[in-house]
């Protein structure tokens, strides 16, 4: 799994982008403050700009760097994302028109590790083009993704993958909503 953390870590610290497993599907991700890397993602899964894309972090503390105060509810026991208000830290084209983003502490060891030693989030998009089913496992990915992508995390191939992650909203009342 290190050898696996160094060359993800790498590639994405040159602003690259990577296909790696996580603690629900199998995603496309880049740096979640580099521009650049984020448009490519958008170009790779043929996804309209105007969607967001969900950040992942690695524990509480990222996230609170990244939103402030973290709100009263359980967000480690099962995979959340939640979408939150307002977020600093990240590239502007991770926002919502109104400010808003989505982000999930992840439970996947390598992702913890990776993010961890990144030092930043990093961008989950499903492993699909847009519009297109998730892929359940690797050998579910297109040839277009597989072929897009800087690098290709060789963990977990066989896995079958299809859990996703609960999506809450806080509004700005502090309202919590519950999407899927």
């Amino acid at each position: 799994m290190q050898n696996e953390i160094d060359k993800a870590l790498e590639v994405l610290e040159k602003g690259g982008s990577i296909l790696y497993p996580t603690d629900t599907i199998w995603g496309v991700g880049c740096d979640a403050t580099n521009e650049d890397a984020i448009t490519k993602i958008f170009k790779i899964k043929k996804r309209a700009e105007n969607k967001s894309l969900i950040s992942l972090v690695a524990n509480k503390e990222q996230l609170k760097n990244l939103i402030g105060n973290i709100p009263n509810i359980d967000i480690t026991s099962s995979p959340t994302t939640i979408i939150y208000p307002s977020a600093i830290g990240l590239n502007k084209n991770l926002l919502a028109d109104n400010g808003s983003a989505a982000i999930r502490i992840v439970q996947d060891e390598f992702c913890q590790r990776l993010i961890t030693k990144f030092g930043k989030a990093i961008v989950s998009s499903s492993a699909n083009i847009s519009g297109k089913p998730s892929p359940k496992n690797f050998s579910e990915i297109s040839t277009e993704i597989k072929s897009s992508v800087d690098y290709i995390v060789n963990l977990r191939h066989n896995e079958l993958m299809i859990m996703p992650s609960k999506i809450l909203i806080i509004n700005e009342n502090g309202n919590i909503t519950k999407i899927r």
